[in-house]
């Protein structure tokens, strides 16, 4: 006798975050249904790793054309899904055609072959692709999140498997239309609607050759565990608590508007908006009260108004959470400069928020804060400033202003972390590597480096021709 096990799949939701109202239900894949896509990918591999580069490329270009065209109705989708404000969202659609024409214009030099001299005859690295990498993306970010692998990753050669983030799934289905309508064969990019338990199934089948994430670190863990057991190559892209460095030489007015405009980037979603601003003692009193300023100025509401800056958290839970940490910062003795409250309306609406003096053994002094929330810290030095900012497990990316350049010097050499920016805010650039160190990951996205992370760099080396053997005499 033989028994089974079903295992009952949960609807996968996507709810307007600004009403809390159901938009669309979509039934997970079955599991049959998902060997099959894998098998499609597969096949699809065989073929699009022969295609011509000139070729992806003109797909790529179609795509980005297509994005520019439906700039609109995609930002209002990403406004509906997961609440972000229309404005930026304006601006991530032309972020994701950005990179796309990037990498359908720099594609052919970066996997143009790499003459290396030696003693050989000829000796080479040829990059290929690897095959079929299965992408896990975050909400915060429904399309550019994606569209920075999906560009390298279909430019190289390889095809995408997207499990996307179970509330945004209108998003998911849509980039997957959208890289059919623009040319690419079927196949080569699928969106698979998945719970997150499914992802195991996925990574564990042969014909899946690597993985990626951005995620929470939890996630992080799980998948890239089991990518090591299978030996499959993973890229991390985890959490962050970025520090906003501002010493006695800043333009202090500059430092104080972009700083609120870094920490609410996305309403305060972001894993590179700055979270933690360490400000030397000099200048505290003066930059306090300018940032206070900026933040309370920050204008909170509905997401379809173009002159809303933040806009709600995508998802209840989200919400709790962040007052749940901002409640036991104030519990622990932080002093709370303003906000500090979810708003009495519909929707996932929480205040700009500063609180000053986190002490050290509150667990949110080095947890990340996901949403409008910033947290002051007063140092005495550049040394206690650099050593606070690396009082963290994470470490993806700074800012730091000052116009002195020993100290800048001092900045670039010794944050820990995986970009610095120097008098500017943090922001990813399809030109530039894009990754962190310690528990922000590993790896990196975007420009050639993000491209070859999912190639295999293949080293060729061809022999000096034997010299001709003169002919033996034969006999008679």
């Amino acid at each position: 006798m033989s028994f089974s096990i079903s295992v009952r799949l949960m609807p996968i939701e996507s709810i307007n975050p600004a009403t809390g109202k159901l938009l669309r239900s979509f039934k997970p894949l079955s599991e049959e249904a998902l060997r099959e896509k894998i098998g499609v990918a597969a096949q699809a591999f065989r073929t699009d790793r022969n295609t011509p580069v000139e070729h992806r490329a003109l797909c790529m270009r179609k795509l980005a054309t297509l994005l520019e065209q439906e700039a609109a109705e995609l930002a209002h989708l990403m406004t509906a899904e997961m609440g972000k404000p229309i404005t930026a969202g304006l601006e991530e659609v032309k972020k994701c055609a950005l990179v796309c024409r990037y990498y359908a214009e720099q594609a052919p030099r970066i996997l143009a072959p790499e003459p290396v001299l030696t003693e050989a005859s000829h000796s080479y690295v040829r990059w290929e692709p690897m095959g079929v990498v299965l992408a896990v993306m975050p909400w915060n970010f429904p399309l550019w999140q994606v569209f920075r692998f999906l560009a390298p990753a279909l430019m190289a050669g390889n095809v995408g498997l997207l499990k996307h983030a179970p509330n945004v799934p209108q998003c998911a289905l849509t980039i997957e239309s959208l890289t059919r309508r623009a040319g690419f064969p079927r196949g080569s990019f699928q969106t698979l609607l998945l719970e997150a338990h499914q992802i195991e199934t996925v990574l564990g089948d042969p014909q899946v050759a690597a993985v990626t994430v951005t995620g929470s670190e939890a996630a992080g863990r799980a998948v890239a565990a089991q990518a090591g057991w299978l030996i499959k190559k993973s890229i991390l892209e985890l959490g962050g608590s970025d520090p906003f460095l501002v010493m006695s030489s800043a333009d202090l007015e500059l430092a104080a508007s972009t700083g609120a405009k870094a920490r609410c980037l996305n309403s305060g979603q972001s894993c590179i908006a700055a979270k933690r601003f360490i400000v030397e003692k000099d200048v505290y009193d003066a930059f306090v009260p300018r940032f206070v300023t900026a933040m309370e100025r920050l204008r909170v509401g509905d997401p379809r108004d173009p002159e809303t800056q933040i806009g709600p958290l995508a998802t209840r839970r989200l919400l709790s959470d962040l007052e749940a940490q901002v409640t036991s910062a104030v519990n622990a003795g932080a002093r709370l400069l303003t906000g500090g409250r979810r708003l009495r309306r519909d929707g996932n609406f929480f205040e700009p928020t500063v609180l000053e003096g986190v002490p050290r053994r509150c667990p949110v002094y080095r947890e990340e804060l996901f949403g409008p929330v910033a947290m002051l810290f007063r140092v005495d030095s550049v040394d206690d400033a650099i050593e606070l900012a690396n009082d963290t497990p994470f470490g993806l990316a700074a800012s730091a202003w000052t116009r002195d350049p020993a100290e800048q010097q001092r900045f670039l050499s010794e944050l820990e972390c995986g970009s610095v920016f120097l008098n500017a805010m943090v922001a990813s650039d399809p030109r530039l590597p894009f990754g962190g160190v310690k528990r922000s990951g590993y790896g990196r996205e975007l420009s050639a480096a993000g491209m070859r992370e999912f190639m295999n760099a293949k080293t060729v080396v061809v022999g000096a021709p034997s010299p001709p053997q003169a002919a033996r005499p034969t006999k008679r």
